[in-house]
């Protein structure tokens, strides 16, 4: 069985691996930056693959200007050309959900380890395929759960792990996303869920990942529940706003609050705007009321562990401010957790803007964002707020950079928090979402030993 925990330069030495982009969207960008800034001595961006030649340009001018040359374009039915003809040592696949099977497998069985943003995929079918390409080959694939290196969710798996909490019984946890966020999945392809098997596998996979390492513990069963409640072509009567010719939902001030201007961003302007439109008809902005969307927007879990812990879980995609509560309840305590991401929202020409970020001090070295809060209470004794230390600039209060050094780095020396993950872990974190989406087609709780995901979780 490969190694779940990769560590490249732990394997080549000082060695710059040659690594290939598949998916040339948005999210490529954090991996394409890193490569050409402080992972620049670790590797090197040498092709990309990708439909639309149009996105894989603007990546391609990054790079061009930071480090020259040019680098080949392949379309994806080309894959394995593109990683012989490159020599490519890595392959980072930031596609479409229900293509990572595919792409992922094929690049496997091609020669080349792995570096697959979540969820690994978008159903156990799918899931299955890589598996058995990973068990095949015997090479590295490696999951991106950034959330594991947040500094606020290291420090919960400390408390948890410390086992000042005692044995976990259960967790509950609570997860709010805005009517900026939340609607922005309701806006692009995640609306339609065979693209990425909704919500509950899509964004879920995170949470349901960081519930598995915060108490250490392996999935077994999941009862869900819920539906699309807000969003779509019948919820928008029901909410109060008219669709015009099918293409936004006004309010009474004949404005839709939910619109992305995709021409505010200039990088999100040149992925998406016309140019790229034009050669494959993909609209970032759809309305959030059309008809044909299919996600889930409001869903309700009840997941069992082995060994006995219990998770509640509940996902709204149309809150008012966006952040999660997690309570943990051990033998001898409980401890909890509440982050407001974003506590509210204003609104400029008609359209909604992020509220501006500020931070308070807490202590003496520490800074924390709003309403980050940690409090440890074990029985018969006074609650206890925990600091939250801050490591650095950057996403995800410096999580963002550790990811990235793990993925691209390796490490030289072990992780207490075991923060780096592999393809067991994507299957453990997407299993759940799998088995919650059976449960709600079928209204049965649904065990994760009975998906055929291809290994023993």
């Amino acid at each position: 069985m490969p190694s779940v925990n990769p560590s490249p330069s732990a394997e080549t030495g000082s060695a710059r691996l040659r690594y290939a982009v598949v998916g040339t969207g948005h999210r490529a960008g954090m991996y394409v930056s890193a490569l050409i800034g402080d992972h620049a001595d670790d590797g090197e961006i040498v092709a990309w693959v990708e439909p639309n030649p149009v996105r894989a340009a603007v990546h391609e001018a990054k790079v061009a200007a930071a480090v020259g040359g040019e680098r080949p374009l392949y379309h994806p039915d080309d894959l394995e050309k593109a990683l012989d003809e490159q020599r490519v040592d890595r392959v980072v696949v930031t596609s479409v959900d229900n293509t990572h099977a595919d792409l992922v497998s094929r690049a496997l069985r091609a020669g080349a380890d792995v570096v697959v943003e979540k969820p690994i995929a978008a159903t156990a079918a799918e899931s299955r395929q890589i598996a058995d390409a990973v068990t095949e080959t015997g090479r590295d694939l490696t999951m991106t759960f950034n959330y594991r290196y947040s500094p606020r969710n290291s420090a919960l798996r400390e408390v948890i792990a410390s086992g000042e909490i005692g044995e976990v019984l259960s967790v509950h946890f609570d997860w709010a996303l805005d009517t900026v966020h939340g609607a922005d999945y309701f806006r692009r392809w995640h609306r339609e869920k065979v693209n990425n098997g909704g919500l509950l596998v899509h964004k879920s996979s995170h949470h349901f990942d960081l519930v598995n390492w915060w108490i250490d513990a392996v999935p077994e069963r999941v009862f869900a529940t819920g539906g699309r409640r807000f969003y779509g072509d019948d919820a928008a009567h029901a909410r109060g706003y008219e669709p015009t010719a099918g293409e936004r939902a006004l309010n009474e001030q004949g404005v839709d609050p939910w619109t992305l201007d995709v021409d505010a961003d200039p990088y999100l302007a040149e992925l998406y705007g016309p140019e790229a439109q034009a050669h494959d008809g993909y609209r970032r902005d759809r309305s959030v009321f059309d008809a044909g969307i299919t996600t889930e927007d409001t869903l309700g879990l009840v997941v069992e562990y082995r060994g006995g812990p219990v998770l509640t879980y509940s996902l709204t995609a149309s809150a008012p401010w966006e952040g999660y509560r997690v309570v943990v309840n051990g033998s001898r305590g409980r401890a909890e957790l509440e982050v407001v991401e974003r506590g509210s929202v204003v609104f400029g020409g008609g359209k909604a803007v992020l509220d501006p970020s500020f931070t308070e001090t807490f202590g003496e070295d520490t800074v924390r964002p709003h309403g980050e809060r940690l409090v440890v209470q074990k029985h018969w004794e006074r609650a206890e707020e925990r600091p939250i230390v801050e490591v650095g600039p950057g996403g995800h209060g410096g999580g963002d950079a550790l990811l990235l050094s793990d993925v691209f780095r390796g490490r030289t020396d072990a992780d207490p928090l075991g923060r780096a993950a592999g393809f067991v872990d994507g299957l453990r974190a997407s299993g759940v979402g799998y088995a919650g989406n059976r449960s709600l087609e079928t209204g049965d709780p649904v065990r994760l030993a009975d998906l055929g995901l291809g290994v023993d979780l």
